[in-house]
Formats: structure tokens, sequence, C-alpha cells
């Protein structure tokens, strides 16, 4: 019998959200491109060691230009129909990835063409997704390549592209994913000196499959292989980084200096001043392996990181989170767990003392193998924290840590060594944590991919797919094929079913939309999507999706998981819930402003804005399930208003976690949801780690009692009208707004560990059978407060 487990590893509930975690007790479409195709979706040129290259591209993005929040700059960037164009081929706009000629143009022309959302002229877009594909070669550019607004990048998986600065490189950045805008007359809103988007509202991007190389450039020049300001439903996956590795080099890896991510995975960097340079609010970061560099890692600020599984080899500093000093230290809080570091002399560098008693520059290490490492943790002073392993010797650091402690009382300051964490066998690979990458099914041909639009969906939006799909998600399940949700937007009328043994992926982030009075029952909730039956057993694996629902489906859970997972885990990577604030969504500005003036009650809830039941539930039952970058979002506001206008939009549950056991989660957020955002029930061997939350903005008007009652059977809490934050808690500076933000209830729940628990304007950190435990006011750090160390 397996222990009650949870283990939440860095969460952040910010701007005063909730997160509850309630009651643990004992209780066949050929897809081969043709030659007489053309250029059809401007996709001539065959790549032929990668599927994705060479497969019919129907995708399509039917509210493109709806929002009116930019404009089309050009008439490229459309298919021989005049429709605009989603997958992009960059040798198709001309690129040569020779080495030689300079690319520069061509890839931005592919990137930009189309009427899409830039970086200063349009603040969001969900109406203008693209993919752009570069085949293997090496690229050569001389300037910024400028990253657009729901923007895929993706190279070749077996012969990672290149895109190598030349020697004349101007620029701070070879690839920009969030422009610096000088500022003009045209676009006053946005001066000089500040990035094109705000770097916490820049969601659904990634780039994956890919090499940048600086060693062209004089190792005296500043210059950053990519610029990554950005926020939630965000990836980096599978790319390598190359700098000079000369002494005094001025190269970077990747530098993150604003933002509330997200995801990053399978990077490796070579050489360098920083390889990484990191500040943002949160972000959980998996398998780099860094090489060479000074600062293998060097964080200039944060609320609470997650690093796992780092490798770094022959720097000077592992991870430095020395920034300034004790008296203006910017860093919140940093987790680094499962990692090995070697031939580098300092494996932590700090601002810390032996004996600060301060919450700032939170850290924790755990499972953490050193090989030739002088100093594990250096503080002020070079003074050591943490001995290393001398020359040439070798220790692993089970469990240390510099913070505030409660077990469950405190806080207690530590410095030092502490127990390390309990951890299930089910949950581990070896020694360390289990994880697994998104698969691309790299090995495959085309044929073994069927396309939703081949098969007779529209996508558009308006016709009901339901059937279409139904029908495809079944045959390919049994025949063995994966299912290619082309881009689009799928509306469905009716629970649509994941058979198990089912793989699927998206193109673009396509959306699965419910709509109508199927779901419009809230005492009768019915799934969006269905992922298998009761107690079913078997695998599936799920990449690059949208659920969302239309207009008024208060009886709607966005996923319903069923399926127990037999042998290897099934897992949902980059599959996120979108609950309106989008075109099409009837869920927008127009239709659901926000209403601070109105009171709510006696003033009803606008019943045509309860846009869902639940985003996510896993069933009672469930065991052998790995969540990878997913957010489960209730729009706060409209990302296809020119202004990013607030909305109130009512979806009464985040992510219900009903499951046995044998459950990851890494990088998810759950956010604006009105009873909770996250709640674990009757439920063991859990594993969380980075987890973050908003809360739910218009309460308390109306507070969480409405408009969705508490349900037994589902272990809702019975709120009470002071766990409900004011309205002031979506704005800085707001302390205590809110009374309770993580709840611990029933006297079977226990074996519970949290690595810096990081939470924004609320007076109780942590409540224990409604009893505080942790007042914010004793762990007051840079932004958030934090706990170190949180064990029950």
């Amino acid at each position: 019998m397996l222990p009650f487990l949870v283990l939440i590893l860095s969460a952040v509930a910010s701007c005063a959200s909730r997160l509850h975690d309630h009651s643990w007790s004992n209780s066949h479409h050929n897809l081969l491109r043709r030659q007489s195709d053309g250029p059809f979706f401007g996709n001539d040129t065959n790549d032929g060691p990668y599927w994705l290259a060479n497969i019919l591209h129907q995708g399509r993005a039917p509210f493109h230009n709806a929002a009116g929040n930019y404009t089309r700059t050009n008439s490229t960037g459309l298919n021989s129909t005049g429709e605009y164009q989603v997958f992009r081929n960059v040798k198709a706009f001309g690129a040569r990835g020779d080495g030689f000629n300079d690319d520069t143009a061509a890839i931005n022309r592919a990137i930009s063409s189309g009427g899409r959302c830039a970086p200063g002229v349009c603040q969001s877009s969900t109406t203008s997704p693209a993919i752009v594909y570069f085949p293997s070669g090496t690229y050569l550019v001389s300037a910024p390549i400028i990253d657009y607004y729901y923007t895929q990048i993706i190279g070749n998986p077996n012969d990672l592209p290149v895109i190598k600065a030349a020697s004349n490189f101007s620029g701070p950045f070879v690839v920009d994913g969030n422009l610096y805008q000088p500022g003009n007359a045209d676009h006053p809103g946005i001066p000089q000196g500040f990035l094109g988007w705000k770097a916490i509202n820049v969601f659904y991007r990634q780039i994956r499959n890919l090499q940048i190389d600086v060693t062209n450039v004089p190792a005296n020049t500043s210059v950053q292989c990519l610029h990554w300001p950005t926020s939630q439903a965000t990836s980096l996956q599978n790319m390598v980084f190359h700098m000079s590795q000369a002494s005094g080099s001025q190269h970077g890896g990747l530098l993150v200096e604003e933002g509330s991510g997200g995801f990053m995975s399978d990077l490796t960097f070579n050489g360098g001043q920083n390889a990484a340079f990191f500040g943002s609010q949160q972000f959980t970061v998996r398998n780099f392996t860094i090489s060479n560099a000074i600062n293998a890692i060097n964080m200039a600020w944060d609320w609470g990181w997650t690093f796992k599984s780092m490798t770094i080899n022959n720097c000077s500093v592992g991870l430095n989170i020395s920034n300034i000093n004790p008296s203006s230290q910017t860093v919140g809080s940093a987790t680094f767990i499962d990692s090995n570091i070697s031939h580098t002399p300092i494996g932590v560098l700090t601002s810390r003392t032996q004996n600060a008693t301060y919450t700032n520059s939170s850290l924790v290490l755990e499972n953490v193998k050193l090989t030739n490492v002088r100093t594990a943790v250096q503080g002020v002073g070079n003074t050591t924290l943490l001995f290393g392993t001398g020359a040439g010797g070798s220790r692993s650091v089970e469990a240390w840590a510099q913070g505030n402690s409660y077990t469950p009382n405190g806080p207690s300051s530590v410095s030092g060594t502490i127990p390390a964490f309990s951890r299930p066998q089910a949950l581990l690979d070896g020694d360390k944590y289990y994880e697994r990458s998104k698969p691309q099914y790299a090995d495959l041909p085309p044929d073994q991919f069927l396309s939703a639009r081949s098969a007779g969906a529209k996508g558009d939006g308006i016709v009901d797919d339901y059937q279409v799909l139904q029908d495809l998600f079944i045959r390919a399940a049994s025949i063995g094929r994966i299912v290619f949700i082309d881009a689009g937007v799928y509306k469905i009328t009716r629970t649509l079913y994941v058979p198990k043994e089912s793989r699927i992926v998206g193109e673009a982030y396509p959306v699965v939309m419910s709509s109508g009075s199927f779901f419009a029952n809230m005492d009768s909730p019915q799934p969006v999507v269905q992922v298998g039956q009761r107690r079913e057993e078997g695998c599936v694996e799920w990449s690059d999706t949208i659920v969302s629902t239309q207009g008024a489906q208060p009886g709607a859970v966005a996923i319903q998981w069923n399926l127990v997972s037999s042998g290897k885990p099934s897992g949902m990577w980059d599959v996120h819930v979108r609950i309106g604030g989008f075109a099409g969504s009837r869920l927008q500005l127009a239709d659901c402003p926000t209403t601070p003036d109105v009171a709510t009650p006696p003033a009803p809830v606008k019943k045509s804005c309860i846009g869902a039941h639940t985003s996510m539930h896993v069933a009672t039952g469930v065991r052998g399930l790995y969540l990878e970058n997913v957010w489960l979002w209730t729009a706060d506001h409209d990302l296809d208003d020119a202004n990013s206008t607030l909305t109130t939009i009512y979806a009464g549950r985040g992510l219900n976690m009903q499951a046995d056991s044998k459950i990851w989660l890494y990088g998810t957020s759950v956010e604006h949801h009105s009873l909770y955002q996250y709640q674990l029930s009757n439920t063991r061997a859990v594993f969380m780690g980075q987890i973050q939350t908003e809360t739910a903005y218009y309460q308390p008007n109306p507070d969480a009692s409405l408009p969705f009652p508490a349900v037994a059977e589902l272990n809702d809490p019975q709120l009470s009208s002071s766990c409900n934050n004011g309205t002031a808690c979506s704005f800085p500076d707001q302390p205590d707004c809110q009374k309770s933000i993580f709840s611990i209830e029933g006297s079977q729940t226990r074996n519970i560990g949290i690595y810096n628990l990081n939470t924004v304007s609320a007076s109780s950190m942590v409540d224990l059978d409604g009893r505080s435990v942790a007042n914010a006011s004793d762990n007051a750090n840079v932004f958030p407060d934090t706990i170190a160390v949180f064990e029950l």
C-alpha cells in the first residue's frame, strides 16, 4: 500500500489566488504530399526525414483578422485559395539554408506574412496561429529573427537545423521573442525601451528542434541566442545553444528578463558568459545540459523557479542567485532537484549568510550529485554554507535548505541539511522523479497520421464537427494511427470520446470547442473531451491542443480523464483549457464585461457568461497520468481585444484530482476559477512541480458561492465569505486582501511535502483543518511570501 504523499515543488499562488487542496481521506486518410499538389500551402520543399514537412497542410484560421487589432501588411501568407496560411516552410519563402546566403529577410517574411500579430502593433491575438518550419540546414542571419504572437517555430528533430549568426551580425538577439520598441508617433502606447508585448501576456507559443549558433560573432561582442520574455502555455524543447568559449566571452544563450511562465525542457548550452539568464515570476525547467560557461544559470529575479534534471559541467558557477547583495536581494526562491554538477568550483552562489533570518533567496537542494565541486553553496564574502567535494571527489546532497521551515509548526529558520522528503517508488525512475518529453513521432512516416480535415471536419467554428471527429478517433485508435488535428476551431455538440491507445497531435493549437444545449445543465455536467471509459485501461498520448467552450456552457467539463494507464503512463503535453476570451467563444469583452459597480447579489449572475462547470476532472481510480505544460485558464481578459480589457467569465472548478496514484504534474497552471484552482482528494503519490494559480478577479462580487453550488460527490469545499479576496487583490501592493489560500483538510491527510510555497496578498499561507499554521507576515519576501520547506 503506497503512503499518502503529495509533493509540491515551488508552488506560486499569486494575486491572492486560491490554491485549495481539499479532503484527502482513506476513504485512412493519406497525408503524403503529392507533386501535383503544387504550392498549395507554400510547402513545396519536402523534408523527407520528418513527417510534419511532408503531409498535406489544410489548417485554417477561421477568425483571422476578426478582432481588428492589427492590419494586413501584404498579400503573402495566403494559400492558393486566398485563405490565411497556417503552416509556413521557410524555404518556400526564399530561405536557402546553405550556410552562405543571408536568410534573414526570408525567415522574417515567413513569420510575419499574412497580417499577423506583430510586437508593438497588437497586444495579443488568437486569430493568426502559425507554424514556421525549418528543414534541416544552416540558416545564416545578419540581423534578428523577430517572433510573432501565437507562433510555433519547429525544426526537423531528426537533423536539427541551425540558425547561425554571421560575423557581421547586428543586434542584441539572434531570435527575438519579444522585440523592444523604439517608440514613435504611430504607437505612442509603447515608448522606447518597452517590450512589444507585456511579458505577462504572451501566451501560446513554442520553439523546438532548433540550434542557435553565435560562434561567428566576436567573443567580446554582447549577443544572446534567444530572447524569451513570455508567459503561460509557452515552451522551449530540444534546442542547442552554441556560444564562444573564449576567455571573457560576452555571449549568452537564453535571456528571460520578464514574464510569468512557463516551461522549458531538453536544452543544451555550450560556452558563453551566462548560458541562461533568468528573471521571471515562475518557471519549470527540466533537463538542461550546460557546459563551459561562466555562469550556467544566472538568476536576476523571481518568485519561485523549479530546476529539475540539470547537468552542469565545467562552469565557474552552477546556479547564481547572488543578485547584488542581501539588502537588495531580488531572487525570491529556487528549488533545485535530481541534478548533477561537476568540475565547477561553485555549485550555488547566493548572497545569504549562514545565520540569515530573511526569506529572500530561499533555496532547496534535493538529490543533487556533485563531482569535483569545491564549494556546494557559497554565501556572502566567499563564505562556505555547504561544503563541496574537495579536488576530484564526489558526494550527494540528499536535502539542504535555506529559508523558513514549518513541520508543520513554525517558522523555524533553517540553513543546512534537512530530512529529505520520502519518495514513493511509484513516482520514480531510478532515484529520480519520472519525467517524459513530449513525443514528436520523429521516426514515423506521414502515412501513420490521419487528418481531421481529410476526414471531413471543417474546423471553421460554425459547422458541428462532432461525428466526423468521433469516427476519426475511433478508427485511428483501432488501426494504430495518430490523429492529426489540423489547425482550426472544431465545434462539437456532444462529448468527444478518446479511446484507449489513442495518439493525438495538434497543428498550431487547434481548438476543440463545445457548443449547445448538451452542455447547458449545471446539475448534470458532461465532458467536452472524455479520455477513456471509467476503469478502462490503456495509454493515451495527447499534445498541442486547446479545449474550449462557446457561450453559456454551465455543464461543460472541458477534459474528463478516466483512463487507467497500464504500462507506461499516459500523458498530456502542451494541452490547454481556455474558457472565453477569444474570437468565436461568445465569451468576449462585448459579451461579458466586468461590472464592479453592480453589486452581485442582489443583481443576478449573467448566465450567458457561465462558461464551464470544470476545466479538468481526473476521476477516481485513475493511475499513471503525466501532465506537462498544461494551462487551465478561465479568461480574465479578452485576448482579441485591442486593449486586453478585463472580462467576467465564470468557470466553477479548475483541476479536480480524485485519482488513485502515480500522477506527475510539471509546469502546470490553473487560473481564475470560482471554487478552487487545484483540488486533490482521496489521492496519493502525486508529484507537482511547479504549480501556479491566480484567483477569479471578479470576487467577491459575487463571492465564491456563486454561481456554482458545492457538490458533495466532487468534494467541493464549503467556502465562507472570508475565503474570498477583494478586487484590490488584482493590483500590486495590496497586502492581506484574502484570509486563506491553501487548505489541508482531514485527519488522514498526511505525508505532504512542499518546497518553496510562494503566496501573494493572503493573510494565512497554510490552513490545517481550518486553522492557520503559517502567517504571511512571518514570511515576507521580495514580492510574495515564502516558506522554503513545509512538511506534514
